[in-house]
């Protein structure tokens, strides 16, 4: 004789009621906009000097101690830093008109 098959249960909802990921996505936005404007500053200091002599290159900001690091390529920029700040963030930017480092 066969047993007879358990009766599923679905269950609706949910599956971590607790995790409120609304509000971790918009602090962890808000948080990325704060480094960002904070890198900015920086930035727009030094761009007018570094945009005549390093066009197009990589500067690695990082905004707590008001440092920045140029190179060509973007990872050495982000090493150098990493060599001076081990543990501290760092913010990307191409030194041309827009500051932009990626594609769009």
């Amino acid at each position: 004789m066969t047993d007879p098959k358990p009766i599923r249960t679905v269950r609706r909802g949910r599956i971590f009621p607790n995790i409120q990921w609304s509000e971790k996505k918009s602090q962890w936005k808000a948080q990325q906009e704060a480094f960002y404007q904070r890198s900015k500053v920086i930035f727009d200091r030094v761009k007018p000097e570094l945009i005549k002599t390093q066009y197009n290159w990589y500067m690695a900001v990082e905004p707590e101690s008001g440092d920045y690091f140029i190179d060509t390529d973007e990872l050495a920029a982000i090493n150098k830093s990493r060599q001076h700040h081990p543990n501290a963030p760092v913010f990307i930017f191409r030194i041309n008109q827009t500051g932009i480092a990626g594609t769009i």
